[in-house]
């Protein structure tokens, strides 16, 4: 299943879940970026960070979207979930197209979609303990009633993650990277959201807490249903947590498709050198490079 145009990537992510109504749609996402100059600060251009983005995103399953820096994945992400305004496009969760809520029903939505960030260390407040880092989005939702309740569901959430309950009363930077992306997930899970967006969640991280992040997550996943957004530009990581894959370059997506096909029958060159780019466990075995150069999608 290839594609180097928005109308054939619409195919292909009506495609991916089969019969099963999507959780998340993704329509023809657009973002751009202007370019001011001059005297007077003019938008003379735009940078097309994201141009004509689409997929789908079943209950319970996790779509893998890959690209090199640079190539607009963050920006899907930050924009599905409205911290980043749109230039055009759906975003439609359950029958709901997010880029029209508003007020309390935004609100309400938000306690559904969530966000793992790829910096653990700079999206937790310094100032802030881990109690309240981790109970924030209940106090904001109004769902504790007290500091005790506060205190227990922050304490049940860090041990879930596989941290320690007296971790609740010390702050970030008593912690690992890996112990602070832990605390990270825990906080995404606060509010018990169908959805999660994981922004690189193991790229600052050392490969055996890779792993173990990757391990958690997974158990997250089965344990509450959860759906993800995986994105990442290490195909390796990809392969191993994603059922299905969108290759993402230069704000478009040049392939999608189930995991084994994109895996073993890249179509697109751009694919065939992101695996050609996956180092090999034995030092013996003879890789051919595949050099992408650009230009035509």
């Amino acid at each position: 299943m290839t594609t180097a145009t928005p109308t054939a990537a619409d195919s292909a992510a009506n495609q991916t879940s089969g019969s099963v109504d999507p959780l998340l749609s993704v329509r023809d996402l657009k973002t751009y970026f202007p370019v001011r100059s001059g005297l007077l600060q003019r938008v003379t251009d735009y940078v097309r960070a994201v141009d004509g983005v689409s997929f789908d995103i079943a209950p319970g399953e996790t779509l893998g979207l890959v690209g090199e820096s640079g190539c607009g994945k963050t920006t899907v992400g930050r924009t599905i979930l409205r911290l980043q305004p749109h230039s055009g496009g759906q975003v439609i969760f359950e029958g709901k197209d997010i880029f029209q809520l508003h007020g309390a029903g935004l609100k309400a939505m938000r306690r559904e979609m969530q966000i793992i960030f790829q910096d653990p260390a700079g999206s937790l407040n310094p100032r802030m303990r881990i109690a309240a880092i981790v109970g924030e989005p209940l106090v904001i939702h109004g769902l504790v009633k007290d500091k005790d309740e506060l205190r227990q569901k922050a304490e049940e959430l860090l041990v879930r993650c596989g941290m320690p309950k007296a971790a609740a009363d010390r702050y970030p930077h008593e912690f690992s990277g890996g112990q602070r992306q832990r605390i990270g997930i825990a906080r995404a899970l606060a509010l018990q959201p169908r959805f999660i967006i994981c922004d690189e969640p193991t790229s600052a991280l050392d490969v055996s807490i890779q792993a173990q992040i990757i391990n958690l997550l997974g158990d997250l996943q089965s344990e509450f249903g959860l759906s993800y957004l995986f994105i990442s530009h290490d195909m390796a990581v990809i392969q191993h947590v994603c059922k299905n894959i969108a290759v993402m370059y230069k704000g478009k997506i040049v392939e999608h498709g189930p995991r084994e096909q994109i895996i073993e029958d890249p179509q697109h060159l751009y694919t065939q050198s992101l695996l050609s780019a996956v180092p090999e466990p034995d030092p013996r075995s003879e890789k051919q490079r595949v050099v992408f150069e650009g230009g035509a999608m």
